[in-house]
């Protein structure tokens, strides 16, 4: 009964205190509690979104990265990552298939790679929004300067995806090197925030030395951040990095944490991770019927995406994107739920 009334005060838009969240987190794998955690999480998602499920086209157009965190196969010191880019054509050629796919939002996601000045990654947005008038562009490039972000959204980004990945600095530095921090990461988040962007953070679940207490920490960050996107995935270790041999998130968890912020933000945008999908062949679905609402088809060339690995097993790498995206609609319609020809954008409340 304590845990049931907890998530109805979730569920009613109050906050939970760190005890609450602690008593609450600890019980994650009671199937009864989960359920109705759940249920109540689908309540606030179908308020806002109905059956609607937002889909996004993914183009990772590089997996060159300057930087070298621990969990990452794109890492700059795995020499044995197969390394490409994508010419402004090729990015465009996606943004074409995809918009005749359906699809209303691209993400340009890529590691933090030098080659693409931000005149150059300005000018490639800038082309997108003026060919495609109606759709929304997210950028996913990582940690850039103020002026930089500002130039993207003066050439028309409407979203920036940057997962905070830990909201404690402790544990940030056991998953980063040095040179890479905490701070700098948050002062990113706001300055996206400022210029105006749709701002998307997140965390991995279940990543090396997380704790209770530091997944309550990143529930409060998110409260009180108040993004418009939450991306969270459980941690999946990649073969070519040091955390290689570390276990991976559980399916428990990461479901129970989606649903708890879908209590928490009820407008918030939410998706079913490819990482999801990954650890469990019903992940994504399970996903949305914990709270999601979106859900990011691969429309990256084929013949690039088995390289932009940042975890082992990683799924869709194979599927064309119309092959991907009826694969999803038939495993959406199949719970009920529909994809959607829609920029689908954060509900104010």
């Amino acid at each position: 009964m304590i845990m049931k009334n907890l998530i109805d005060k979730l569920f009613r838009g109050d906050t939970l205190s760190r005890d609450e969240l602690s008593l609450l987190i600890e019980n994650h794998q009671n199937k009864e509690i989960s359920a109705y955690l759940f249920e109540k999480a689908r309540q606030v998602s179908l308020r806002y979104f109905d059956h609607n499920i937002y889909m996004r086209g993914l183009i990772e157009f590089t997996n060159y990265c300057k930087n070298d965190c621990y969990y990452c196969g794109l890492r700059k010191s795995n020499k044995l990552a197969d390394r490409y880019r994508l010419s402004k054509k090729e990015i465009l050629d996606c943004c074409a298939l995809g918009y005749d796919l359906g699809f209303r939002t691209f993400v340009l996601q890529g590691g933090e790679d030098g080659y693409y000045k931000d005149r150059m990654i300005a000018d490639i947005v800038s082309t997108i929004r003026t060919n495609y008038p109606d759709c929304a562009i997210t950028l996913s490039v990582g940690e850039r300067s103020f002026d930089s972000y500002k130039m993207f959204f003066e050439a028309g980004a409407d979203r920036y995806l940057l997962r905070h990945e830990t909201a404690n600095a402790d544990h940030y530095a056991r998953l980063h090197p040095p040179g890479l921090s905490l701070r700098n990461r948050k002062e990113c988040l706001y300055y996206l925030k400022e210029i105006g962007y749709q701002v998307g953070c997140g965390f991995m679940v279940g990543a090396p030395f997380q704790t209770k207490d530091y997944l309550i920490d990143d529930l409060l960050f998110i409260k009180e951040f108040q993004p418009h996107m939450v991306g969270i995935g459980p941690f999946i270790p990649h073969h070519d990095t040091p955390f290689a041999h570390k276990p991976a998130g559980t399916l428990e968890l990461t479901l129970f944490l989606l649903a708890i912020i879908r209590l928490m933000l009820p407008g918030v945008l939410l998706p079913a991770t490819t990482a999801l999908g990954t650890i469990h062949p019903q992940g994504r679905e399970l996903g949305i019927l914990a709270g999601a609402n979106v859900v990011m088809p691969n429309i990256s060339p084929v013949g690039v995406r088995k390289k932009y690995l940042l975890y082992d097993h990683k799924i869709c790498t194979e599927e064309e994107a119309d092959a991907c995206k009826n694969s999803l609609q038939h495993r959406l319609e199949s719970i009920g739920y529909k994809l959607v020809v829609s920029r689908g954008d954060y509900k104010f409340i």
